[in-house]
C-alpha cells in the first residue's frame, strides 16, 4: 500500500487560505486515484475532493466547490488541497486517501473506495 503523510494544517481566521499537502511513498503514486476527506468532532468522515489518475478529472463536495482545489504532482508524489475563503464549518481533521492502480478517468467519493489513508492534519478556522 501507499504510505501517506499530510501536512499544512493549522489555525486560521475565517476568510484565510491554507494549502494542505500529502506526501506519498512508493512507486505506484502515478497509478493512484486520490482524495481528501475531513472529519469534525462527533461527525462522520465526509468527502471533500478527489482527483483522477489522469489528472484531468476532479470532483468536489458541494460545500467546498469554488473554494477548494485539489491537484497532484506525480513527479514529486504529492497531492495538494488549496483551501480559500475558509469558514468555521471547515474546521476538521483532514485526511488524504489513495487507491492504487485505479482506472484512468475515475474519481472516488466514498471512504470505502480507498485503500490507503494518512494520519490526518488538523485545520481550525476561527470566526
Amino acid at each position: 500500500q501507499v504510505q501517506l503523510v499530510e501536512s499544512g494544517g493549522g489555525l486560521v481566521q475565517a476568510g484565510d487560505s491554507l494549502r494542505l499537502s500529502c506526501a506519498a511513498s512508493g512507486r505506484t503514486f502515478s497509478s493512484c486515484a486520490l482524495g481528501w476527506f475531513r472529519q469534525a468532532p462527533g461527525k462522520e468522515r465526509e468527502f471533500v475532493a478527489a482527483i483522477s489518475r489522469s489528472v484531468s478529472i476532479t470532483y468536489y463536495a458541494d460545500s467546498v466547490k469554488g473554494r477548494f482545489t485539489i491537484s497532484r504532482d506525480n513527479a514529486k508524489n504529492l497531492v495538494y488541497l488549496q483551501m480559500n475563503s475558509l469558514k468555521p464549518e471547515d474546521t476538521a481533521v483532514y485526511y488524504c486517501a489513495a487507491t492504487e492502480v485505479a482506472p484512468w478517468l475515475v474519481v472516488y467519493s466514498t471512504p470505502n473506495q480507498y485503500d490507503s489513508w494518512g494520519q490526518g492534519t488538523q485545520v481550525t478556522v476561527s470566526s
